[in-house]
């Protein structure tokens, strides 16, 4: 055992000199460094933000667009923002458009949370709603997604039927945002009839046989009252999604995902009704 013990010794004795120089020389970059006025090691680069209009975007990614477009009002969330891009790019949505006060698309938050769906759809920053129209094809019907949202609550006020719709939301009242201006309470807005009538109408139901538009609010504020004026003018509506009572509400990341795959779906099988239907003739 001696043997062994003083033969283990003399096998690690080379290498001491060895680890001890590593040792001194990296107690000197280290105390380099620190004396450096550059902190960081490795910089982040420099990234400058496309224009929408000169991007160009796969080809796969052109042939798979739906006609549904969707547009995201006031979401301010980075990470929601950047997960909603990531959903629109795999539903196959033809562009996204961001109205004045969402979250810049490219911030870093949501470039990290996009996953490359920045360069998969297309995406207009910073809209005023008096633009939004300019960037929606012909014909195309706007429905607003707001589960829970003060419409829903209203209209169960004037028939005091909740029950009408499908299912009750335990979601506190909320107050329709107009940027930043003063708001009206839910009775007064009612009363003084500004609250546009849109069909309600369950986000399973058929709402894909016109190019589609889908409004997307943030979780703070709801949907805007211009959100719901445009998709009064252009024939849309409302899409809920039941949920159980006794949920509040669903994260706007994931009711957006549902709707627009939702709406892919209702296309994929529209599309297969009708080469089964040429096949017979």
């Amino acid at each position: 055992m001696a043997v062994l013990g003083e033969r283990a010794c003399w096998a690690t004795r080379p290498l001491l000199p060895v680890v001890q120089t590593w040792e001194l020389d990296a107690r000197r970059w280290v105390r380099a460094l620190r004396r450096s006025p550059v902190k960081v090691v490795f910089p982040s680069g420099i990234f400058a933000k496309p224009d929408h209009v000169k991007m160009t975007y796969p080809e796969t990614q052109l042939l798979h667009t739906l006609p549904i477009l969707l547009i995201c009002d006031n979401l301010r969330d980075p990470g929601n923002l950047g997960t909603i891009l990531r959903s629109a790019a795999g539903a196959g949505c033809s562009k996204v458009l961001l109205t004045k006060g969402c979250v810049d698309a490219w911030e870093p938050k949501v470039l990290r949370a996009g996953m490359g769906a920045h360069f998969q759809v297309p995406i207009i920053n910073n809209l005023d709603w008096e633009a939004v129209p300019n960037y929606l094809p012909n014909d195309t019907r706007v429905f607003v997604a707001d589960n829970c949202g003060l419409y829903t609550q209203a209209q169960a006020q004037m028939s005091n039927k909740a029950s009408d719709y499908g299912w009750v939301c335990d979601r506190r009242p909320l107050k329709f945002h107009k940027y930043e201006e003063e708001e009206e309470n839910l009775e007064s807005a009612a009363n003084k009839g500004w609250l546009p009538e849109l069909e309600v109408q369950s986000y399973d139901s058929d709402w894909t046989e016109a190019p589609a538009a889908v409004v997307i609010g943030g979780e703070t504020s709801g949907v805007s009252l211009e959100s719901l004026q445009l998709a009064e003018s252009t024939g849309g509506g409302r899409l809920l999604i039941p949920i159980v009572p006794g949920v509040d509400s669903l994260n706007s990341a994931m009711a957006a995902s549902i709707l627009l795959f939702e709406g892919r779906r209702q296309l994929r099988v529209r599309a297969e009704h009708l080469s089964r239907d040429g096949s017979y003739h």
